[in-house]
């Protein structure tokens, strides 16, 4: 007999894609009550952010929800597949905050200058550093997008948003095999780019 516990996971997961699928009907408050069903997953995904960029940021884990969300939900045609994917695009608009807001710290102290960050494969960027560690990332991946936007996005999902190998390739429509491969030539890549970098403000 299936427990109550599992009745409401199983409700959840229901209503869930019931809300993806009304989303990408275009009902306009299917997003704003999909948010409530995975809060905690956004939750646990804004954690996992605070814990890879640099100190000094001022959001907290439901600051940094609230963020992404606005952001989100001011993106117009704004497209979620399934649950997978709305992680993925998620992370990105979390990444894309904590960017936006390292942006605007480096602008008041600019002129301080600041070291290019080197890419440790365990430790990307420094889990101790400044806003320019992450700004540094930033433009590498931006960089690798223009080169191979897969690879970008794997290391956005695996990197940022924390998601398993078999989550991102959930939701990067991948096969598991492809997924693997792409985080190890990602980190590859991107660790031969910020090394190579001459200056924290060359190419973006």
């Amino acid at each position: 007999m299936t427990s109550g516990l599992g009745r409401s996971l199983l409700e959840d997961a229901s209503d869930i894609a019931s809300l993806l699928q009304a989303h990408e009907a275009g009902d306009p408050t299917a997003f704003d009550r999909l948010v409530p069903l995975v809060y905690d997953e956004l939750r646990r995904l804004a954690r996992r952010h605070l814990r890879r960029v640099p100190g000094g940021h001022t959001l907290n884990t439901t600051g940094l929800v609230h963020e992404a969300y606005l952001k989100l939900a001011r993106s117009p045609g704004l497209r979620l597949n399934d649950r997978g994917h709305l992680m993925a695009v998620t992370a990105c608009a979390m990444r894309q905050v904590l960017v936006g807001r390292a942006r605007a710290r480096l602008r008041v102290k600019r002129g301080s200058g600041e070291a290019s960050v080197e890419l440790d494969e365990t430790r990307l960027p420094p889990d101790r550093g400044d806003a320019g560690a992450l700004l540094d990332l930033d433009r590498a991946l931006s960089r690798l997008r223009a080169h191979d936007p897969r690879l970008a996005s794997i290391f956005e999902c695996r990197y940022f948003g924390g998601l398993s190998e078999e989550e991102t390739a959930e939701a990067l429509d991948l096969s598991l095999r492809t997924a693997q491969r792409g985080w190890t030539r990602a980190r590859a890549w991107l660790r031969a780019d910020l090394e190579s970098a001459p200056e924290p403000d060359g190419l973006g």
